[in-house]
């Protein structure tokens, strides 16, 4: 990879991880309207009406004939279906606390996975600053302080949540050149609109006027179009533009900025208290990513 395509890969995983961290505040605001399955149908299937009109007018032009899409309905399985049910029940029968530790694990799941599949094998050096980030986060999250009851189911959803997104990473880094970044977002959020809408409609009864309530508040209309736009399309695409040409244990450090910017988010525009200690959290989380970009095998770059 050449200097300017890993400025790219860089820019597209940090803007994808930024915009993710304010999707916390949106969908936080929206599950005030509605129940998460409503949010979801409607999330992503807004997205998939976005990037069906972006095929239609030949921005981007999936082309699949021949290839083993299949595979891709596998990648849509993982993500955002598995990973979504996983992380949602994950939080309600475990706590903010014990849900924000596990989900912190990914990035080192997925290195720890990318050594014998994709043969990414991470330095030392990569290994202990990952950690070092995910010690950020949850030091982040002790300070939330709402550690909750964690229940067994919490544990199997959150285990579930952490094997989904590992999946995904490595399916989709392995498919990287069979399939652009166009063609697995587009089919990944054609899955998530399906599986999430057929939940959603199960959940209102199959109501026509029960499933679009929630659009009766401007506001929620609002949080529907940045999450679809923006935390689906748009980060969906650049995670898988990422991927593509950042080798795992650089790539997915980068979903621990996440958290510090839905901590930036919080403190800004919701009007969360501020702490030092928190800073210094994040300070932990962002010398994690440098570091790990940083400490790179020499056959990385």
């Amino acid at each position: 990879m050449d200097r300017k395509q890993a400025i790219k890969a860089y820019s597209a995983a940090t803007v994808c991880h930024v915009l993710w961290g304010f999707s916390f505040m949106a969908s936080g605001f929206a599950l005030r309207t509605t129940h998460v399955f409503l949010l979801l149908s409607h999330r992503f299937l807004s997205a998939f009406a976005v990037m069906s009109l972006l095929a239609a007018f030949g921005l981007a032009k999936p082309r699949l004939r021949g290839k083993r899409v299949w595979l891709l309905l596998v990648l849509g399985a993982l993500e955002p279906v598995i990973y979504f049910f996983g992380e949602q029940y994950g939080i309600i029968h475990s706590g903010t606390v014990f849900s924000g530790v596990m989900i912190a694990m990914i990035p080192v799941f997925c290195m720890l996975a990318a050594a014998p599949i994709l043969r990414e094998k991470p330095s030392a050096g990569q290994l202990i600053f990952a950690l070092i980030s995910v010690g950020g986060v949850i030091g982040l999250g002790l300070m939330g302080g709402r550690s909750g009851t964690v229940e067994l189911i919490g544990v199997i959803a959150l285990i579930t949540a952490v094997l989904g997104a590992t999946g995904y990473t490595l399916l989709s880094r392995s498919i990287s050149k069979e399939f652009t970044p166009f063609e697995r977002t587009y089919i990944m959020i054609a899955v998530g609109a399906v599986t999430f809408t057929v939940c959603a409609l199960i959940k209102c009864r199959f109501s026509p006027a029960e499933y679009f309530r929630p659009f009766s508040d401007s506001r929620y209309a609002l949080a529907v179009v940045f999450l679809s736009v923006f935390c689906s399309v748009i980060c969906y695409f650049l995670s898988s533009y990422s991927i593509t040409y950042m080798p795992v244990a650089k790539e997915t450090v980068f979903a621990n900025l996440t958290t510090a910017v839905s901590v930036f988010a919080g403190v800004v525009f919701m009007h969360e208290p501020f702490s030092w200690l928190g800073l210094l959290f994040c300070l932990l989380i962002l010398a994690g990513i440098y570091g790990v970009q940083k400490t790179a095998p020499k056959r990385d770059g």
